[in-house]
């Protein structure tokens, strides 16, 4: 269970996107992961969109699990699951649309965390002015 050819590294995916991979290859469902480190599924879901990041004491349990290190959940170095056989049917524009997604992703999310701060700066303005 090596990571071949880099097919999970920080430059092509994402902490969620590993461990959607792992639990996939591992044949799990959200719901069955989530039950077995004892956490709702929603959690797992936030986790593989990037959303939400597990605890440290969660990764031992979640790397265990799955049959990976600890390692390559977070960086996409070391043991990880078996490298995929269809992989090299992607087609790489395919592979540059889902780069694009996930940056976009990640401008959608601290944009809404921007949206958030100035929503809070407003109704306190508003208290101050009532």
């Amino acid at each position: 269970m090596t990571n071949e050819q880099g097919w999970f590294s920080d430059d092509t995916a994402t902490f969620g996107d590993r461990l959607a991979g792992a639990r996939e290859a591992a044949g799990l469902s959200q719901a069955s992961f989530a039950a077995k480190i004892g956490i709702r599924s929603s959690v797992v879901v936030s986790w593989e969109n990037d959303l939400k990041e597990p605890r440290a004491n969660r990764l031992q349990m979640m790397a265990g699990i799955l049959g990976v290190s600890i390692s390559w959940l977070l960086t996409g170095e070391g043991e990880g699951p078996d490298h995929p056989d269809d992989l090299e049917e992607i087609n790489i524009d395919l592979l540059e649309m889902l780069a694009e997604m996930r940056t976009l992703r990640g401008q959608i999310a601290q944009s809404g965390e921007k949206l958030g701060r100035l929503e809070k700066r407003l109704r306190t303005a508003l208290k101050d002015t009532v």
